[in-house]
C-alpha cells in the first residue's frame, strides 16, 4: 500500500497501461536520487544554477508521483537558487526532501519489487 507515493496521476496519464507505469518508477527510483546528489552538491558548494537545474529536473517526477510536500518544498529549493541564498536557510528543507523520497523509492521497490 503507498504510503509515500499516490500513482493516480501517472495511472490517469497512461490510460492505466502498465508498461507505461513501470517506465514511469523505473525512472523515478533510478534517476531522482542521483539527481538529489547534484543538488546537494549544488547546496554545498553554493552552486546555486547547478540546484536549480536539478531541481527544476525532478519537480515533475515529485508532482507525478503524487509527493505534494516533497513537491512544495522542490518550489522552495528553486527559490532559494534564484535568490542566492545562505546553505543554512536550505539545509532542513533538502534533508526533507532527501527524506522523502528515500522512502519513496524503498516503498516502490518493495511493492513493485525492483
Amino acid at each position: 500500500m503507498a504510503i509515500n507515493y499516490n500513482l493516480a496521476k501517472v495511472y490517469a496519464l497512461s490510460d492505466n497501461d502498465p508498461e507505461f507505469v513501470m517506465q514511469i518508477i523505473t525512472l523515478f527510483v533510478t534517476e531522482v536520487p542521483e539527481d538529489l546528489k547534484q543538488i546537494d552538491l549544488g547546496i554545498k558548494t553554493k552552486d546555486h544554477k547547478l540546484a536549480y537545474s536539478y531541481a527544476h529536473k525532478i519537480k515533475p517526477s515529485l508532482d507525478l508521483l503524487g509527493m505534494t510536500v516533497a513537491f512544495e518544498e522542490i518550489l522552495q529549493v528553486e527559490a532559494w537558487t534564484k535568490a542566492e541564498g545562505k546553505r543554512k536557510e536550505i539545509d532542513e528543507t533538502f534533508a526533507s526532501i532527501q527524506s522523502q523520497i528515500e522512502k519513496a523509492v524503498k516503498e516502490i521497490k518493495k511493492d513493485f519489487e525492483l
